[in-house]
């Protein structure tokens, strides 16, 4: 095998391939340590491991950085005790077909040396969530689990892995970019420079043109559910106005029908004099008449006296025309206010009220003989 540096005391850039998708077969005590799935008697469990899980990008970008071991140490690789084990380290990831290849920064001597003697095949180590069930895999092969979300841990060199022997360091795969670009592109690239605009008072970056249009369809939509809620709260705005210009011309109008329906002192004087003249007719004809009855009752009194049970029933315009009828003969004393005369004048030494004088303020005086 070639050393791809060029020197062997430069550090190996290898891109080899290191995961498959399909069956994987798994002993019983490693899938189901409690019996708890019923897979006691099972030999071998054949666990399945899809495109979903394997390309899984969280997944694959959680291998980034994790170390390259020379073989898999018994406990998982922590900064505790990342010395004792790193041999290299997982620089990038690329999908091939359907493998997933690392590129490996080799920086260990003896590592590399292991390489060259033929130690070249790889093998992931990871947690994993493990789901039980009936499930087929591409060729048919029936499966008792299935592998998903994937956490990497590093990946080790062995002299024989469990995806097989296509998992290897091999001279095809030997030179790379170490850093490639067609997969997690956001690791092995420089970020652009954002381009943020302001935009209703939101910073949008419209480098991006995805989330700038995103971005602004979002501001759109805002506006246009304010401006609906304005245009709602206007129309609110101008009911209530007409609304209450409205009630004001009803209580304009009503103060309006009070004024109006307040008597003069011209109808307060006629109204008391057709109340007297009714009361004058209906005495004159044997009626009598209350200080509580006002000018219908009094009306509807004399009817009645004198009409008996032909009355009954009769509206109020039929009981004012047969009162008429019956009282247009009526003699009605005059109560009119009596005139006191003119003043009369005293004038100093006066001897005595003269008949004269009574009798010129209307009192008729009675003389002793």
């Amino acid at each position: 095998m070639t050393h791809p540096a060029g020197s062997k005391a430069a550090p190996w850039r290898v891109r080899a391939r290191a995961a498959r998708t399909g069956v994987y077969q798994y002993g019983r005590s490693e899938v189901d340590p409690d019996n708890k799935h019923g897979l006691r008697d099972t030999a071998l469990v054949n666990v399945l491991r899809n495109d979903g899980t394997v390309f899984d990008e969280k997944s694959v970008r959680s291998f980034i950085g994790k170390p390259v071991t020379d073989d898999h140490p018994a406990a998982p690789v922590t900064t505790e005790n990342w010395r004792d084990h790193a041999r290299g380290t997982i620089m990038g990831a690329i999908r091939d077909g359907d493998y997933l290849a690392f590129d490996l920064l080799l920086t260990d001597a003896e590592a590399i040396a292991k390489v060259e003697s033929g130690k070249r095949e790889l093998s992931n180590g990871y947690s994993s969530d493990l789901e039980f069930g009936d499930f087929t895999a591409a060729d048919g092969t029936k499966c008792q689990a299935r592998q998903k979300s994937i956490t990497g841990n590093h990946v080790a060199l062995v002299d024989r892995g469990r995806a097989g022997s296509e998992c290897a360091i091999k001279d095809v795969f030997a030179i790379c970019d170490t850093l490639p670009t067609n997969l997690l592109d956001s690791l092995t690239q420089e970020s652009p420079v954002p381009k943020i605009v302001l935009i209703d008072g939101l910073s949008v970056d419209v480098s991006n043109a995805d989330i700038a249009a995103t971005t602004i369809t979002t501001l759109m939509t805002a506006r246009d559910t304010a401006n609906g809620k304005v245009a709602s709260l206007e129309t609110q705005v101008a009911t209530l106005t007409a609304e209450g210009q409205t009630k004001d011309a009803k209580i304009t109008t009503l103060e309006q029908e009070v004024k109006d329906a307040k008597p003069t002192p011209a109808q307060l004087r006629d109204a008391g004099k057709a109340l007297l003249i009714t009361a004058g007719k209906a005495k004159a004809l044997g009626v009598t008449v209350s200080d509580d009855m006002d000018e219908a009752a009094i009306m509807s009194s004399t009817v009645s006296k004198q009409m008996g049970d032909a009355a009954k029933g009769w509206t109020a315009d039929q009981i004012a025309a047969s009162f008429a009828v019956l009282t247009k003969d009526a003699k009605v004393e005059d109560n009119g206010v009596q005139s006191l005369g003119s003043p009369i004048n005293m004038s100093d030494g006066a001897a005595a009220w003269n008949d004269n004088v009574f009798q010129s303020a209307g009192v008729a005086i009675k003389k002793e003989a």
